[in-house]
């Protein structure tokens, strides 16, 4: 009797064919995918579709990259190895500088002017109550002596700055417009008033009648035009070892007396009665340097010490205007 055989049965037919047409289809799709993939764009139109603005039907979808912007494109640097043509830059023309004003005799001069002056400036108008007094020679405080006019005046104490104000030459108007030029060389003692001024009767009756008394006046310092020149006079008991200097005639106030030493200039010290002292002789008799309140200096050489004699020189102070 014959064994039942042992052998895996083949398996029909119709099972293989179906298996061979699964590879087929696979194939075919794999390949599809292939050609999808290759197309011009990177991704099926599908995608590309689905991102646009106009799909409605559902959630927007951002796009996988943003949209670069193209940078600006940068403009090009000239090449240093080939520069252009060098512009030399125009000089701009400075304006024209102004000139200078004039001066003007009824301008207040400028700041500085004047830098020794004391209580009484250039271009300043004062204004104070005037009176008189009975000036008899003209003679006063200033010890100038007899005067070759009466039209002179005593300032007022705190104004005549312990003699300061000897020798200024004053232009007094009255509110009636009437004016007088009068030469200080008294002292008006307290209580007269700063601004107040003492004036000689004669000089008073330029401006008002006598019996007025005290009437309003401004007034205002003076750089008068005069031919004559400085002269220096040594106090009465001068000598070679004490002396009093004095100085008369000079058109604007006196600011400082020096005298020569063999280390240069000493100023003296000026008195209430208009003399400048040399307590131990320093300088009596050399020579002298005076300074007004502009800061003009003249020099003086050649003046002996002779006692309560006026010793005419050769110079003058400018005028100013």
């Amino acid at each position: 009797m014959a064994s039942a055989s042992h052998r895996r049965p083949r398996a029909p037919r119709k099972r293989r064919t179906a298996l061979v047409s699964a590879v087929v289809v696979a194939a075919v799709g794999l390949l599809l995918s292939l050609v999808f993939a290759l197309r011009p764009g990177g991704a099926p139109d599908t995608v590309r579709t689905a991102a646009g603005p106009g799909d409605h039907g559902g959630p927007r979808t951002a796009p996988t990259a943003a949209k670069k912007t193209p940078a600006p494109k940068a403009k090009p640097e000239p090449s240093r190895a080939s520069p252009g043509p060098t512009r030399t830059p125009t000089a701009t023309p400075a304006r024209p500088s102004r000139p200078a004003p004039t001066p003007r005799t009824s301008a207040r001069p400028a700041s500085g002017a004047a830098p020794l002056a004391g209580r009484v400036k250039p271009g300043v108008t004062y204004r104070g109550i005037a009176t008189h007094y009975d000036a008899a020679d003209g003679d006063g405080a200033c010890s100038y002596g007899p005067s070759p006019d009466l039209m002179v005046a005593a300032m007022n104490h705190t104004d005549y700055e312990t003699s300061a104000a000897c020798g200024a030459y004053l232009l007094v108007r009255a509110a009636n417009g009437a004016s007088v030029t009068v030469r200080v060389t008294n002292e008006c003692p307290l209580p007269c008033a700063p601004g107040q001024l003492d004036l000689s009767k004669e000089a008073f009756a330029k401006l008002a009648g006598l019996s007025a008394g005290r009437i309003p006046v401004s007034w205002s310092l003076l750089s008068p035009a005069t031919s004559d020149t400085v002269s220096i006079r040594y106090k009465t008991g001068s000598s070679r070892h004490w002396c009093g200097i004095q100085a008369l005639g000079h058109r604007n106030p006196l600011a400082r007396l020096e005298v020569r030493t063999g280390g240069g200039w000493q100023r003296l010290t000026r008195t209430g009665y208009n003399y400048f002292l040399s307590p131990d002789g320093t300088g009596c008799g050399g020579s002298l340097r005076l300074t007004d309140i502009h800061g003009e200096r003249l020099t003086v050489d050649g003046v002996p010490v002779r006692p309560g004699v006026v010793q005419p020189t050769r110079v003058q102070f400018a005028r100013v205007m």
